[in-house]
């Protein structure tokens, strides 16, 4: 798929159709690669194998899972167990057809990627930001230190709360990234919340992804 499709594609006004979301395949994982330093004798916690998902068994609809919410752009997103609460800005495809990273040069900034459906609605958002920058530590850091049962707030411009429960953590190699498992929709509202993590080398970057799973628990 050449990247004037994807563009074509991400300007259709809210969109909906899986292929779309799966052109973060790639994408996501390299984009932020590109951005992170590594330039610190310390790197960012790394997910446990305690925190991995059950690859065995997809997530479903559970009793008392509140009704999908419609659309709504997003605001903040706050994750206490870390210490998360950034402002969120959406990000498309740069010019060269990749998924665009928040601007670096603000640590406490995260995106949510316009090409999926918003935090609540129902199917499967995403959410990206920095793993660090070159000043020190930035807004997802911590990302690989969550556990399962731990919530992602996100509040959405329409006024609404919409809170994720974290039901595993995954990091993933760049070049065997599992799409599909990643961005496929479950058929329920979904959260995904994805910054660089695994080895560091000057010369390639980031080797991978590090990727939290949740699923739609409270609206407020």
């Amino acid at each position: 798929m050449s990247a004037s499709e994807l563009t074509e594609e991400e300007e259709r006004p809210r969109r909906r159709a899986p292929w779309g979301v799966m052109a973060l395949v790639l994408l996501t994982g390299l984009a932020l690669i590109r951005n992170g330093s590594g330039e610190f004798d310390t790197g960012p916690p790394q997910p446990t194998s305690v925190a991995a998902t059950d690859t065995r068994v997809r997530p479903q609809a559970f009793p008392g899972a509140p009704a999908p919410l419609p659309f709504s752009e997003v605001d903040r997103v706050r994750i206490q167990a870390i210490q998360v609460d950034a402002p969120v800005v959406p990000v498309g495809l740069d010019p060269d057809g990749w998924v665009a990273a928040p601007p670096p040069e603000d640590p406490n900034l995260a995106g949510w990627f316009s090409g999926a459906v918003t935090p609540g609605e129902n199917g499967t958002s995403v959410l990206v930001g920095h793993v660090d920058n070159a000043q020190g530590p930035a807004v997802f850091y911590g990302l690989g230190a969550l556990k399962q049962g731990n919530r992602v707030e996100v509040l959405r411009k329409d006024g609404k709360l919409a809170v994720f429960e974290i039901y595993g953590i995954e990091v993933y190699d760049k070049n065997n990234f599992p799409g599909e498992r990643v961005y496929g929709s479950t058929g329920t509202p979904e959260l995904r919340v994805i910054t660089c993590g695994g080895g560091y080398s000057p010369q390639e970057g980031y080797a991978g992804n590090v990727v939290v799973f949740a699923r739609l628990v409270e609206v407020h």
